[in-house]
């Protein structure tokens, strides 16, 4: 059975739908807000993605749902000569090109428009594949972890950069608390589109995280592949090979 996270408006309108307008609403909020609701620790998380992707030295990496394009700036620390950011909203990819312009980086990354679970580019494309807060936005996770797979390069290195929910006491019950009500609560106050912090924290708690996702990405056909919780488990970096 295809894994599915639940839709975050009505079910007259597709979950890929839904999520493109979703972000293309908030999309000149977006970075602020980020820095915000996450204390800023999302920054050192994206620096953690980028010191695994280095170690691999890639000659080409790919950022799927690169959003306003922070991981795939941040991924020319690794030395890669072709960086190709997609997302599905192209609001979104609008303030990423002007931050990758503010930059010169255009010589280096290309920002695209384009469908996670029907990628556009050739098999065994990319040495290296990042999705930063991206994967639970799937309509269909395994369709787009296959695509994944394919576009990968044999002996490439695909990374995950996701929400998780902490396991102990009290560490579950403060995350749960923040997100239910504090997060959502942010999101009203600065963001035009009320419904989509609260969807941002339903996706994340019923999204498969720790050992669950492992055995997905093992299911796809990945291999050496790991979680390292970050921060108390509110986030976890999946690594994984092809």
């Amino acid at each position: 059975m295809a894994n599915k996270v639940t839709p975050y408006k009505n079910s007259q309108m597709g979950k890929k739908a839904q999520v493109t307008q979703m972000f293309d609403t908030i999309s000149e909020d977006y970075d602020g807000l980020n820095r915000v609701i996450s204390f800023g620790i999302d920054i050192k998380w994206r620096k953690r993605v980028v010191s695994i992707i280095q170690k691999t030295h890639p000659e080409s990496v790919l950022d799927i749902a690169t959003g306003t394009g922070d991981l795939a700036i941040n991924l020319t620390q690794t030395g890669a000569k072709n960086i190709v950011g997609l997302d599905i909203s192209p609001g979104m990819l609008e303030v990423g090109k002007k931050k990758v312009a503010q930059k010169k980086l255009e010589n280096t990354i290309e920002m695209v428009v384009g469908d996670s679970e029907n990628l556009p580019f050739e098999n065994d494309s990319f040495d290296a594949v990042t999705v930063a807060f991206g994967v639970r936005n799937f309509e269909n996770l395994d369709k787009g972890l296959s695509e994944i797979y394919r576009v990968l390069a044999k002996g490439g290195t695909f990374v995950v950069l996701e929400t998780s929910v902490p396991t102990k006491f009290p560490f579950k019950q403060g995350y749960t608390f923040y997100t239910k009500y504090i997060l959502p609560a942010i999101g009203k106050i600065f963001s035009k589109d009320r419904s989509a912090y609260s969807y941002l924290s339903e996706s994340a708690s019923v999204f498969p995280h720790g050992e669950a996702f492992n055995n997905i990405l093992r299911k796809i056909g990945f291999i050496e592949v790991e979680n390292k919780p970050q921060t108390l488990g509110v986030a976890s970096i999946y690594v994984a090979k092809k």
